[in-house]
């Protein structure tokens, strides 16, 4: 989407130089890899693809490799060493387009990666009225203030708002309110630095994509939103076995033969719950060969299974069990079966499905040899 035909030409600054320590990289967050591209890469390639060059990306000193290696291929795009703090480093950024100035420039946070182009036009619309625009969206939770330890005062949170990047401004106005800034202490932001200039900033929705990158838990999160896992298991029917499906035990004339209690559908389960986290499947986590299980009951490998998910990060979104076999009958089991697996998964019976299916009397599931089991799974990022 570009908007060079409808509004005056915009530059771009994204701000890149700090170390981003607490996000728990091996290098500063900025170029760390997040949803498959460098951080920084991110913003540069929206703001670009909105129309918006030249971009200059402000950087630490002695990290011109990265931010090469980071924007690889982007035209229009030149780094600069920034300062010692964020508003030297905007100001710095602001100087380097004054020789060739834009008539607006648009000053965005390199963490913030995920810059929609609603919100870019939004800004660049709102420069028409105004000298400055910045992005905000509303203040959901109740606010106080802190009087040390104990709640003060409340706040009106119907008057607040939170403030995002990228800040929007006529060009010659913010250059001139940064080299004018008499403040003591450095400002927030260059919203700041424009208001105590005197200039009027517009507001304008914001977008919650703009969610700023800053702990190591941001980066953690840099994994798919919902994992699929499919299992199959089958087991023999024999004379003087048990019969356990789904945790439930089954008055049969036969049973399954295993190593363990030999649930066919909850193997098939824990190896859908396992797929779908890429951790192998049931015979490498309980092998055959270790006698600790032999006769064990299924119930502590899908309790395991469950384990392994809630440490990745997932939760169960729902789970489909298909018991195939010509007997027994199934369907006055079923409600047992859902409130057994919903128990040792510790989620809600509606997230279960049990059904069962024969094969009109074909193959070893139809002559009574044996019963399969298949189970699909998806899981849900925390």
């Amino acid at each position: 989407m570009s908007l060079d035909h409808e509004l005056p030409a915009a530059a771009g600054i994204v701000v890149a130089a700090g170390q981003g320590l607490r996000a728990g990289q091996p290098l500063p967050k900025q170029f760390a890899v997040w949803r498959g591209k460098p951080v920084v890469r991110h913003s540069v390639e929206a703001l670009l693809s909105a129309g918006v060059k030249p971009i200059i990306v402000v950087i630490p000193e002695g990290a011109a490799d990265l931010a090469d290696a980071a924007l690889q291929g982007l035209a229009d795009v030149r780094c600069i060493v920034g300062g010692a703090n964020r508003q030297d480093s905007v100001r710095r950024g602001l100087e380097a387009l004054a020789t060739e100035p834009p008539e607006h420039v648009l000053i965005h946070d390199a963490a913030r990666p995920g810059l929609p182009h609603p919100v870019i036009a939004r800004l660049r619309s709102a420069l028409g009225h105004q000298p400055g625009a910045i992005p905000v969206l509303p203040v959901v939770d109740s606010l106080a203030h802190a009087d040390g330890s104990v709640m003060g005062a409340p706040a009106q949170r119907e008057a607040l708002r939170r403030v995002q990047t990228p800040q929007a401004f006529r060009f010659s106005y913010i250059l001139r309110a940064h080299r004018d800034w008499t403040g003591e202490t450095t400002a927030g932001d260059d919203a700041q630095v424009a208001q105590a200039a005197g200039l009027t900033i517009a507001l304008v929705e914001g977008d919650e994509a703009l969610q700023k990158l800053t702990f190591a838990s941001d980066f953690a999160a840099d994994t798919p939103p919902i994992r699929i896992g499919s299992g199959y298991d089958v087991h023999r029917l024999e004379d003087g076995e048990e019969l356990w499906l789904c945790g439930v035990k089954i008055e049969h004339h036969q049973g399954l033969a295993g190593h363990s209690d030999a649930d066919v559908a909850i193997h098939a389960l824990v190896d859908a719950m396992l797929g779908a986290m890429g951790d192998g499947d049931i015979g490498q986590h309980f092998p055959p060969s270790d006698a600790q299980w032999r006769g064990a009951s299924s119930d502590r490998f899908l309790a395991h299974a469950a384990g392994i998910v809630a440490k990745g990060g997932y939760r169960l979104g729902n789970a489909d069990v298909t018991i195939i076999c010509e007997a027994p009958k199934i369907g006055p089991y079923r409600d047992t079966m859902r409130d057994r697996l919903a128990a040792i998964l510790g989620v809600d019976k509606s997230l279960v499905s049990v059904k069962a299916t024969t094969t009109e009397k074909l193959g070893f599931t139809g002559r009574g040899e044996g019963i399969a089991a298949q189970a699909v799974v998806s899981l849900v990022r925390n």
